[in-house]
C-alpha cells in the first residue's frame, strides 16, 4: 500500500424511512452519509416502496441501498450512523415499527463481526425482500461470508417476494 494512503474498505448500508416524508429523508440521509470525511459514495441503488415488516399497522417505507469506501472501523461507522439517525429525529421505539430515518451496516468487507451492540453482516438481510433487492441491482456478485452464497442467490431463496 502506498505511504500515506488510508485503508479503505468497501462496506454497503441500507437505508429506510417511513415518516415524514420518506423519500426526502432517505435522500438526506444519504447525502450526510456521503459528505463525511473518510466516505466516498461507489454506488448507489435505486429507492423501492415497500410494506411494512413486522409491524404491520403502520406506513410503507421507502428503502434502498447504498454502496461506500470509508476508511472507518466498523464500529465507528455505525457510531456515525446512529448520529446521523438521532440527528434526522430518530429515538428510540418499538422494533420495527415506524422510523424518521433508519440506517443499517448491511455488509463490512468481508468481515463477520458479533460484538455487543454490532453484528455483521447485518443478521436479517437474508429475510428481507426490502434490503436484498436493492442490495442485488448494486452488488449481485457479493458474497455473503457467513453463508458463502451470493446476494443475487440469497434474493433467488427468498420466500418473501
Amino acid at each position: 500500500m502506498l505511504e500515506g494512503k488510508e485503508k479503505r474498505n468497501i462496506c454497503f448500508i441500507g437505508i429506510g424511512s417511513n415518516l415524514g416524508e420518506p423519500l426526502s429523508h432517505c435522500l438526506d440521509a444519504i447525502a450526510t452519509v456521503v459528505s463525511l470525511e473518510q466516505i466516498t459514495l461507489t454506488k448507489q441503488s435505486s429507492l423501492y416502496k415497500t410494506e411494512p415488516v413486522g409491524f404491520r399497522d403502520q406506513g410503507w417505507f421507502i428503502n434502498g441501498v447504498i454502496e461506500v469506501k470509508t476508511a472507518h472501523t466498523p464500529r465507528t461507522l455505525l457510531e456515525t450512523l446512529k448520529v446521523i439517525e438521532y440527528e434526522m429525529g430518530r429515538r428510540s421505539g418499538e422494533r420495527w415499527g415506524p422510523r424518521v430515518i433508519d440506517l443499517d451496516i448491511l455488509f463490512y468487507g468481508q468481515e463477520i463481526i458479533d460484538e455487543e451492540g454490532l453484528v455483521v453482516p447485518h443478521p436479517e438481510l437474508h429475510k428481507r425482500g426490502f434490503v436484498l433487492v436493492p442490495l442485488n441491482e448494486i452488488a449481485s456478485y457479493v458474497i455473503h461470508p457467513v453463508f458463502g452464497v451470493s446476494v443475487q442467490g440469497l434474493l433467488r431463496r427468498l420466500d418473501d417476494k
